[in-house]
């Protein structure tokens, strides 16, 4: 595909980018979620499988599922296997009290994005997107953004969990917090000087950094970066079966991973588009049933290579907030993820105290929506404080929209604004509270 092709199909100059903007931006993108190849082979072998296959699966399942997004919904998003789902696959349905089988919570990931295909035929994740208030979508990105730059903060253990307190100051002298806030000071200065890929080098920068602080882990000679990728059959169409998949359990863990994956998705694109101005004067993003056929197609190929449910992932707002606006970083991004099938090592040694910056200052930019939020009238302020707060503290998107939803169908209702709700928010919130009481 020739420049002006790729001009042409990806609408660059429309969208106000260009070629190199766009590849920098899905490397950014990228590098801010590679930890996705060593994470989840290490949670998903916990649960007893093989964590070769399920690095591969998480590879193909990530490029698979971008690949649409870039060439389909044409966005800058990217997905791949979330975080928290595969924690819930393997935590709760196989080593918690449920004591199933990796292949039963396969098998509902399967069968979770099998009822995703059908949903979107209904529009019904679409309606869902297009019910949310737009103040809510504004505070969906500003919470986004402190729940990101959350995750930076705790990943390079500049944060954590406190002696009698939820949260204290890390070792701010030790290794990460130093790669990591010396990275962040990088970052800034790269920006105040209009630096082209800031968010990029500093991730690069912060690598080097880490290096002689011992935080980065350097492979063994150069033939130990490249390999072929490890087989998947041993954890490749796993499934239960008919007996097991007509079963109570089976429908409670494929409810739960259809709640977390449908509203960390819509809570990820309603930030992220809304940080990038791609939403209409009427709050929607246009060709939203087309992003989210993305992942519902890329969790049923992940659930069949081997690996837990795949989501629109958060840190896709590094590459928005380094300038990607079309399909064409997010095919960047994929072609990352091919890559990265064949040169495992170099893209894992990246610590997370060397991203931790990146999305540390994309929850700064993403603070911006805040400005647009409706504080002054409380039936619109609380939930949206509500929404920004619980991000963060409870760790979810998914927990943090649903406060949101909730608080606001009942304070609007309480005050007699019923205009004001949408049946679908009606619907959702009684949902939520029904979740909540019996769940």
């Amino acid at each position: 595909m020739g420049g002006n092709s790729v001009e042409k199909f990806f609408k660059l100059k429309e969208n106000g980018t260009n070629i190199k903007t766009e590849v920098i931006a899905g490397i950014t993108t990228f590098m801010t979620m590679a930890y996705i190849l060593a994470v989840n082979p290490l949670v998903l072998a916990d649960a007893g499988m093989d964590a070769g296959g399920v690095f591969t699966a998480t590879a193909i399942s990530a490029a698979f599922a971008t690949l649409i997004m870039a060439l389909y919904a044409k966005y800058p998003f990217a997905l791949a296997p979330g975080m928290g789902l595969n924690a819930f696959f393997a935590y709760t349905v196989v080593l918690g009290p449920m004591d199933k089988t990796w292949q039963f919570a396969l098998t509902a990931v399967l069968i979770e994005g099998i009822v995703f295909i059908i949903l979107s035929f209904f529009n019904v994740r679409e309606a869902i997107f297009d019910s949310i208030p737009a103040n809510l979508k504004n505070a969906v990105s500003v919470g986004i953004g402190l729940f990101i730059a959350f995750i930076g903060l705790d990943g390079a253990n500049i944060v954590q969990i406190g002696d009698g307190t939820p949260l204290a100051l890390g070792n701010i002298a030790s290794g990460a917090p130093i790669v990591a806030l010396a990275g962040t000071i990088l970052i800034g200065f790269l920006l105040s000087k209009n630096i082209k890929g800031a968010l990029l080098i500093g991730i690069i920068l912060s690598t080097l950094i880490g290096i002689p602080l011992g935080v980065t882990q350097l492979p063994d000679g150069f033939n130990s970066l490249v390999s072929l990728p490890p087989s998947v059959k041993d954890v490749a169409f796993q499934f239960v079966s008919m007996e097991e998949i007509f079963s109570f359990e089976m429908l409670v863990v494929v409810f739960t991973f259809l709640f977390v994956d449908i509203f960390d998705t819509v809570g990820t694109l309603a930030g992220v588009a809304s940080k990038a101005d791609m939403l209409d004067e009427n709050g929607k993003l246009p060709r939203v049933s087309k992003a989210l056929m993305a992942d519902a197609l890329g969790t049923i190929a992940g659930s069949c290579l081997g690996t837990s449910t795949v989501t629109t992932f958060v840190e896709s707002a590094s590459g928005v907030t380094a300038g990607g606006r079309t399909g064409l970083t997010s095919l960047t991004t994929a072609a990352m993820f091919a890559l990265a099938l064949f040169f495992a090592p170099l893209f894992t040694m990246i610590p997370g105290a060397a991203t931790a910056p990146a999305l540390i200052i994309v929850g700064l930019f993403m603070m911006g929506s805040i400005k647009d939020i409706e504080f002054d009238d409380p039936t619109d302020g609380v939930p949206a404080f509500l929404t920004i707060i619980m991000m963060p503290l409870a760790y979810s998107i998914a927990e943090g929209i649903v406060f949101g939803m909730v608080s606001y169908v009942v304070l609007k209702a309480i005050t007699g604004k019923f205009k004001d709700i949408s049946f679908t928010m009606w619907l959702l919130a009684l949902l939520f509270i029904i979740r909540i009481i019996f769940m």
